[in-house]
């Protein structure tokens, strides 16, 4: 089975631990993380959203114009565009990127931050009207008649593109949650299923839940999975921790100045996937091989926010717990966005292939 290995194209330096110096689009720091990524084994890089960040997609239009080879995942709201309009806008950018466009959909978790930009549904309109988007958009990149569209969110007559990708059918559709209504959408919808970084207990219940949703909707394939961590690596295990405790003091400094993200509250998060890794984190600091929770509960479970300690071989070796449990696609993302980018991309990928490639050789000698 093969892995992928996900990074982050942040558009500045700031993160959690680091405040940004600059401004919001630094093209600059854009540009030298995303060749980091691509210089240092890494698959593709996720383009964020944000009521106020960087549009995503004219930045990863940017970042696909001056690399070779690394694959972009731009993410998308639907309230923000008409699916005919966005459907055009990803199948240019495929175009631009020579086929190495995946578009990841968000449904929103969080009411404020979705009423920034004029978004007053609530959130199981919200998953309703995602999943409708993607089959118009589904549906767009891919007839090439005429077709009317009536719905519970969107209406249209008459609409055909002439602006189709350049990846056949399309470009795959990334989604992500972990409530019943995300299972659903993303289940029948989706070819790449996105969770945050649990213990392997609960990642195993949420892929099943996936699956599930997968055959309800009568699929006969289902979702690829890609799970979600913070990782922490230093050449000992006695450095990694004291790493890993020098970088939840950082955030703690970090807190008490400039907000963390406007996207995310710190306390009562709305979204499930948000509440589960407070759950996680309450029940203690450590979990399985690596798995430590005190970066999600400082910042309030926000988003990716659990971390993985250790070693570039322990690491790897918890990584590898997830494919074994499925999971195709290992998302990372350190506080020390271009460094981390580099280390990873050295020290751990190249360990998780080449166990990889052992476990696949050893299946198919069986």
């Amino acid at each position: 089975m093969p892995v992928e290995f996900l990074g982050i194209a942040a558009t500045n330096e700031g993160s959690e631990v680091t405040p940004r110096a600059g401004a919001s689009f630094d093209k600059e720091y854009t540009l030298k993380l995303a060749r980091a990524h691509e210089d240092h084994g890494w698959d593709r890089v996720l383009f964020a959203y944000g009521s106020g960040s960087p549009d995503p997609s004219p930045a990863a239009a940017y970042v696909a114009a001056h690399t070779e080879k690394l694959q972009i995942l731009v993410a998308h709201r639907p309230n923000v565009s008409y699916p005919t309009f966005a459907a055009k806008t990803f199948a240019t950018l495929d175009g631009i990127s020579d086929g190495r466009l995946a578009v990841h959909f968000i449904t929103g978790g969080n009411d404020h931050e979705q009423q920034r930009e004029g978004d007053f549904l609530t959130k199981d309109e919200r998953y309703a009207r995602t999943r409708e988007a993607i089959q118009i958009i589904k549906r767009a990149w891919t007839s090439h008649e005429p077709f009317d569209h009536e719905g519970t969110h969107y209406r249209f007559n008459d609409f055909v593109s002439d602006t189709f990708p350049v990846q056949q059918p399309h470009p795959q559709v990334s989604f992500g949650g972990s409530s019943p209504a995300a299972y659903a959408a993303g289940g029948a919808e989706a070819d790449i299923y996105c969770l945050w970084g649990e213990p392997l207990a609960q990642t195993a219940e949420q892929i099943a839940s996936v699956k599930e949703a997968a055959r309800a909707a009568g699929r006969t394939d289902v979702p690829r999975i890609q799970v979600a961590f913070r990782p922490i690596i230093a050449p000992t295990e006695e450095l990694a921790w004291e790493k890993a405790h020098r970088t939840l003091a950082r955030i703690k400094a970090r807190k008490s100045g400039a907000p963390l993200s406007r996207r995310h509250p710190l306390r009562n998060p709305e979204n499930t996937g948000s509440r589960r890794l407070l759950a996680v984190a309450a029940e203690g600091d450590l979990h399985d091989r690596a798995l430590w929770t005190p970066t999600a509960a400082e910042t309030g479970g926000a988003g990716n926010s659990t971390a993985l300690v250790g070693t570039p071989e322990t690491v790897a070796q918890a990584l590898l717990d997830y494919y074994d449990l499925g999971v195709e696609i290992l998302s990372a993302r350190g506080y020390d966005l271009l460094d981390d980018a580099i280390d990873f991309g050295r020290h751990v990928i190249p360990i998780v292939r080449e166990e990889v490639a052992k476990r696949d050789a050893s299946h198919q000698a069986a």
